[in-house]
């Protein structure tokens, strides 16, 4: 059976292996170049995860404001985001 796998851009195979070899030794994992069967599905997860995080990173900002309530007493606000596009 033909895998139905087909990469957009296959000139981008190059850059998409690299970018998988700085995100697996991000997450202390050992992989070569070729075949990594040999991976557990947690060290594969993991490498995916991290290449998502690198790819979409949330962003958090904290700031702070005056409570509506109690005059005088300031609370932090933090709002975690993600930028697409």
């Amino acid at each position: 059976m033909a895998s139905s796998n087909k990469k957009l851009v296959p000139e981008a195979k190059e850059a998409l292996d690299k970018f998988k070899m700085e995100a697996a030794s991000e997450v202390g994992v050992n992989i070569k170049n070729g075949y990594n069967g040999d991976l557990t599905s947690r060290q594969a997860g993991s490498i995916g995860g991290q290449m998502v995080n690198n790819m979409n990173p949330v962003r958090t900002m904290r700031f702070e404001r005056h409570n509506r309530i109690s005059q005088g007493h300031k609370i932090t606000v933090k709002y975690a985001f993600s930028l697409t596009v």
